[in-house]
Order: C-alpha cells, then structure tokens, then sequence
C-alpha cells in the first residue's frame, strides 16, 4: 500500500475518533461544577439580602416604638409605616432600607435610629433558586447562604418516579461574562446513589431544570 494511502487512512481514523470523542463529552449537557460537601466546613455570610415582594418586616425606631410597624411588602413592592406612605422597598437591603426611613423621619423627630428586619422572607426572582421539570413538588425557594443541590433537591421532595435525574442541567446567569452557561447535573447519583461528588454549591439565582426519561 502506498504511504500516502496509509497517512489518509490514518489520519482519517484519528478525525472519526476525535469525533466520537466530542460527541461523549456532550451527551452529558455541559461541562460539571466542583464538589461540594454534604455539610459546610465553615458556614460564611452570604451577600446582603435583598428584600423583595411578600417579605415581613419589623420596623424598629429606637425611643419612638409607635413609629414602628410589623409590615409585609406589597406586591407593588412598597411599605406603608406610621408617617410614611409608601416607602420603596424591593431591591433595597435592610440596612438601605433603614436609611430611607431614617432619612423620611428626620422630618420629624431628630436624629432617628432605625432598624429593619426580616422576619419571613420570599426574596427577589434574581435570590430565589427555581427548580422545575420531573421532581415531586417544583417550586421556587429563597437561597441562602452555603446552600447545595442536595438542600435544594430535599426542599422540593427528590426526583419523580421517571426522572431522568443525570440529565438534570443548571442555568446560571455569570454577571463577569454577561452571559448564561449550562452545567451538567447528577441527581440520580447524588438522590439514589449518595455519590458525594455529585453535590454541588448553588446560587443566588439558579435555574435546575430536571427532564423525564424517554421511553
């Protein structure tokens, strides 16, 4: 056989299994994030919370309690106190809520000190993590801090009878790139197997998305 003819052939071999090669690391649906462990080494503070529609908060004016008020953020996202109509409040966290009011009471009583907590939280569309497709019960639960797939999956009950859990994806809009990426997902090895490598961490924001098997 002429050399030449060898070297196509070969070469020829080399691009149909380079091919093959591409098509297994795309079957998964993207690439995998890194590991989490089942429980935190070390619990941190999560970003500022940011409060949105349905949120209960307490109101707090030092000295001044009847300036106070146990309040739920309106769908309009807004907030009505003693002396305040309609204080914006979604978007905004506690503490540059406090401000704000602070800020509309110095008009009549001088140097307020507020506080706002949150008593019962939903959290904004951008701090909920949204879980949909083949589970028991698809929702969508406010992040917080430190939380996993594994605490996301527990909330919404696990997978349905004909999950295809390995196929699972998780959409997360990267703030740097501008732009959403796709990771792959192992929920049946991480539900039914306890393969501990198959938790990963979750954000504010996440999208996991869980397709049934095909028959």
């Amino acid at each position: 056989m002429p050399v030449n003819s060898r070297f196509a052939r070969t070469l020829a071999g080399t691009a149909m299994a380079s091919l093959a090669l591409t098509g297994c690391a795309g079957a998964g649906g993207g690439p995998e994030l890194p590991p989490a462990s089942f429980v935190a080494l070390q619990e941190g503070p999560g970003e500022d919370y940011v409060i949105g529609p349905l949120d209960e908060l307490t109101v707090f004016v030092w000295r001044n309690p009847e300036l106070g008020a146990n309040v739920q953020v309106r769908p309009d996202g807004r907030i009505t106190t003693p002396l305040i109509t309609d204080m914006p409040a979604v978007g905004k966290t506690p503490s540059m809520l406090s401000e704000d009011i602070k800020l509309q009471l110095s008009q009549y009583i001088q140097e307020p000190i507020v506080s706002v907590i949150v008593n019962k939280f939903a959290g904004t569309f951008s701090q909920q993590v949204r879980i949909v497709g083949a589970t028991a019960k698809p929702a969508s639960i406010p992040y917080r801090a430190n939380m996993t797939l594994l605490d996301a999956m527990i909330a919404v009950g696990g997978l349905s009878e004909f999950a295809a859990g390995n196929k699972a994806r998780l959409i997360r809009f990267d703030k740097q790139a501008g732009k959403q990426k796709e990771f792959a997902l192992r929920l049946s090895d991480l539900l039914r197997k306890g393969e501990s490598k198959a938790n990963v961490m979750l954000m504010p924001g996440d999208v996991i998305i869980i397709p049934e098997s095909s028959f």
